[in-house]
């Protein structure tokens, strides 16, 4: 499993929650880990399709994804993870998983993406293996892991 695959991501996370949450971003350290998911968190899944074929995993805990959401609202405080939430924290990791295959395309890998699925509790997915992963500290939000699934 190649890190070419998961420094565009990082790259493109960094760079979005910069400009959308006016935050600074601390990259954690890679390591490559038995795909695993975290309870009480919010996971945003994007498919990847063409020449890498896996899956990217964004996840947050819900306090963490209630922050970045207001952060996105212009700082209105929100409590709840309501419908309009849900589609900014899906929007988000589609932002971040668009402009990370545009990346990727400039280093000669093409890659579709399929749009995300928000995912929590009982609807995480049974994916196995091994992934790529790190973790980025969001200032005084917290933390967003990325982990991507290469499949082939």
């Amino acid at each position: 499993m190649s890190v070419q695959y998961i420094n565009p991501f990082l790259e493109s996370a960094s760079n979005i929650l910069q400009q959308m949450c006016n935050v600074e971003i601390t990259r954690g350290e890679l390591s490559i880990k038995e795909v695993s998911f975290k309870e009480n968190h919010v996971w945003i899944r994007i498919g990847l399709t063409g020449e890498v074929q896996g899956n990217v995993m964004f996840g947050l805990s819900h306090d963490v994804a209630l922050k970045i959401v207001s952060a996105m609202m212009g700082g209105f405080p929100i409590q709840e993870m309501d419908e309009m939430g849900k589609s900014a924290i899906a929007e988000l990791g589609n932002m971040i998983s668009g402009n990370a295959s545009s990346i990727l395309y400039t280093q000669g890998i093409t890659i579709d993406i399929t749009p995300p699925q928000l995912l929590e509790g009982q609807e995480l997915p049974a994916l196995t293996g091994e992934a790529l992963t790190v973790p980025l500290e969001i200032s005084d939000l917290g933390k967003l892991d990325i982990q991507v699934i290469v499949a082939k």
